[in-house]
C-alpha cells in the first residue's frame, strides 16, 4: 500500500499525466481481486487493497505506550461496560469486533474517546487493532 501511495504521488504530480491516487488505487484493488478470483480465492476489492497486516505484538507497545492509561488490561475507566473485551467489542464497537472497526475507531476517536489519526502512523494503528483484536480473542490479561 505504501509503494501505492508514493507511485500515485509520483504519477499525480508529473504534468505528462493525470492519474490520482485513487484510480490508483480502485484499479490495484480491483486487479487483485480479479487474480484472486483467477486463483480461486473470494476477496473483495477493499481486502484486496489492504496489504500489510497488523503486528499485535508491536501493536502491544504502542497500546501500553498510548492506550493503556484508560484501557489497562482491555478495560476502560469511563464506560465501564464498554471493554475491549470479546462481547463488548461485539456489541458497542460501530462495526463490530473487527480490526477495521477498531482501526476507526483508534483513528477518529468517539465520545470520550480521543483521535489517535495524526498522533499514530497508520501502521501504528494497524498494530494496535491487531493487538486488540488478538487480545479479546484470547483474553486479556
Amino acid at each position: 500500500m505504501k509503494h501505492a501511495i508514493i507511485i500515485a504521488s509520483l504519477l499525480g504530480s508529473a504534468s505528462a499525466f493525470s492519474i490520482q491516487y485513487t484510480d490508483v488505487a480502485k484499479t490495484a484493488a480491483t486487479a487483485a481481486a480479479a487474480g484472486a478470483i483467477a486463483f480461486g480465492v473470494c476477496v473483495s476489492p477493499a481486502a484486496a487493497a489492504h496489504t500489510f497486516a497488523g503486528n499485535p505484538d508491536e501493536g502491544e507497545i504502542i497500546f501500553n505506550a498510548n492506550c493503556a492509561a484508560c484501557h489497562s488490561g482491555g478495560q476502560t475507566i469511563i464506560m465501564h461496560e464498554k471493554t475491549l473485551e470479546k462481547a463488548a467489542l461485539d456489541t458497542y464497537l460501530a462495526g463490530g469486533r473487527t480490526e477495521a472497526a477498531v482501526r476507526s475507531q483508534v483513528s477518529d476517536g468517539k465520545n470520550a474517546m480521543p483521535a489517535f489519526g495524526g498522533r499514530l502512523s497508520d501502521e501504528d494503528i494497524e498494530n494496535v487493532a491487531s493487538f486488540v483484536i488478538k487480545s479479546s480473542e484470547e483474553g486479556w490479561e
